[in-house]
C-alpha cells in the first residue's frame, strides 16, 4: 500500500524514533511502513492519520 508518512514525517522534523514513541511501536515498524513492507492495522493507520490530521485515505492508497 502507497503511504506518504516519510514525507509527513520529514514536515515536522520528527525521526523515525519519534514518530514511533508518539504512535507506540518500534521504530523498526515506523521503518516497514515508510518502505511499505509493512501495511499497518487499521487501529495504527487511523493513529496516523489523527497525529497527522489527514484523512486516511490521504496518507495511504491502494
Amino acid at each position: 500500500m502507497k503511504n506518504i508518512v516519510r514525507d509527513l514525517r520529514g514536515q515536522l522534523h520528527w525521526t523515525q524514533a519519534d514518530l514511533a514513541e508518539k504512535l507506540g511501536v518500534s521504530r523498526q515498524t515506523v521503518n516497514a511502513i515508510e518502505t511499505e513492507k509493512y501495511d499497518p492495522s487499521l487501529p495504527l493507520a487511523f493513529k496516523i492519520a489523527k497525529l497527522f490530521r489527514k484523512p486516511v485515505e490521504e496518507i495511504f492508497k491502494a
